[in-house]
């Protein structure tokens, strides 16, 4: 359970369950509806699977999955320099105060 929301969210599946899901989904043997219910996942999140890997594949327009992670990790470590930045920032003003000589 995500401690911050109070959500249950399920697992990330591996890659290889992933590719195979879509695969079976592209085979057009049964309705995409079944098939995420049979492989215990929402149809939607199924369909998703699907876009990306029509983006991934170059067939669609969008964020490749590597564009996504390099995404994802860049404002990670914007965040971060952005909080090293507040903390300096304040740290400076602190010790600029404490110099300060009285008259």
């Amino acid at each position: 359970m995500s401690p911050s929301r109070g959500v249950l969210v399920p697992a990330a599946k591996p890659p290889e369950f992933r590719r195979r899901a879509v695969d079976l989904a592209r085979s057009g043997q049964q309705p995409v509806a079944k098939i995420a219910k049979d492989l215990g996942i929402s149809e939607s999140c199924l369909r998703r699977w699907m876009a990306q890997e029509d983006v991934d594949a170059g067939r669609r327009e969008g964020l490749t999955s590597a564009e996504r992670k390099e995404l994802v990790e860049l404002r990670r470590r914007t965040r971060v320099l952005e909080m090293e930045n507040e903390i300096l920032k304040r740290a400076s003003a602190y010790f600029a105060r404490e110099n300060v000589l009285p008259e």
